[in-house]
């Protein structure tokens, strides 16, 4: 295979990763490797349609397991890397933590070293042959902790983790630092905020909103409802995550936000809204169904990100809104409810 044309991408049939290789697989002439083990979060059916192109590959394996990765990297020849795969369910990382740190950092890096032993002779020596090569680590805006009423996180802003899952990532964004500073490793990091849109697994907060009103069951809001998140369109994400990979600086860390700041409470009683127009109910409102429960250990208040430094670096800027994009989101749960769990008579 050609060394200048495989992309690698972790984690493929996951939600971000999935929507990534749909798009691009489209929109560009590179080859791309999937590389995914298939647990819970990754799912085949996010890569349906995939099997016509001629630039596509899936390869079913886990980033834990130096051995298959470098028989990867032999293969293919990899002169790009991005790497979606992660753990990143905070509930789970509360009741079980030892996957995260396995695959968050573990994983991290066999890819890293995998990366470093094809493309460079030693420290600070990258073979002529991979003079274009990246390495493009996906993470994510919880590793800066959490916020009060103001204030935004920036790339500088001092990491401060709060839950297992947000500690792991924090560890593997360290490891890539450490990477490019020690050896070279041409490397670029992203952190992103609140992910949102098609292929999302049914645990996550929007899913379950949808999933829990078409099901008529009580819809799960914790706490007050108040904490605060900076929505992101998937795609949105995926279109920023590229031009990091393309333009980013060496080095470098981009923060990639939507600046949709929206607490939990208003976004199950918009989802709620939109499924009585789309969908309305026999008998009064969906949001009759919202109901707070105790809250989440250590929840975090609030993220939000301050985007400043890609938009003007590399151009980029969401174009999705979160009432935009959650009308899209709505809509693909509802003409795919079997990825909520339900039936497709489900009211």
């Amino acid at each position: 295979m050609s060394t200048s044309k495989n992309i690698l991408v972790t984690g493929g049939a996951g939600f971000i990763g999935a929507n990534f290789v749909q798009y691009f697989v489209a929109h560009r002439a590179d080859h791309f490797v999937v590389l995914d083990k298939l647990t819970y979060a990754g799912d085949m059916r996010n890569l349906t349609g995939l099997d016509q192109a001629s630039n596509y590959t899936f390869e079913q394996g886990d980033i834990c397991e130096a051995q298959r990765v470098k028989e990867l990297f032999d293969k293919y020849k990899f002169t790009k890397v991005i790497h979606f795969a992660a753990e990143s369910h905070v509930d789970n990382s509360i009741t079980g933590p030892g996957a995260f740190v396995q695959t968050n950092i573990v994983g991290t890096f066999e890819l890293l070293q995998a990366a470093y032993k094809l493309w460079m002779t030693g420290p600070q020596a990258l073979r002529e042959t991979y003079s274009d090569a990246r390495f493009l680590h996906v993470s994510t805006d919880e590793v800066y902790g959490t916020l009060g009423a103001t204030g935004l996180f920036t790339e500088t802003t001092p990491y401060a983790p709060n839950s297992p899952y947000s500690a792991s990532k924090a560890a593997s964004d360290m490891l890539v630092r450490s990477y490019f500073h020690t050896y070279g490793l041409p490397v670029v990091t992203t952190n992103c905020s609140n992910n949102y849109g098609p292929n999302q697994h049914q645990e996550k907060l929007i899913p379950t909103i949808i999933r829990k009103a078409l099901a008529m069951a009580p819809i799960p809001i914790y706490g007050d409802g108040q904490n605060i998140r900076d929505w992101l369109f998937v795609l949105d994400h995926c279109k920023g995550i590229f031009k990091a990979l393309e333009n980013g600086r060496l080095g470098e860390t981009y923060n990639i936000g939507g600046r949709n700041e929206r607490n939990n409470l208003y976004i199950a009683a918009l989802i709620c809204g939109e499924l009585d127009r789309l969908r309305p109910k026999d008998n009064g409102s969906y949001k009759d169904q919202i109901t707070f429960v105790t809250d989440r250990p250590g929840h975090d208040f609030r993220y939000a990100i301050d985007a400043d430094k890609i938009e003007t670096e590399l151009g980029w800027r969401a174009e999705e809104t979160f009432e935009t994009g959650i009308v899209k989101t709505i809509q693909w749960y509802l003409d795919h409810p079997e990825r909520l769990g339900l039936t497709s008579d489900a009211k």
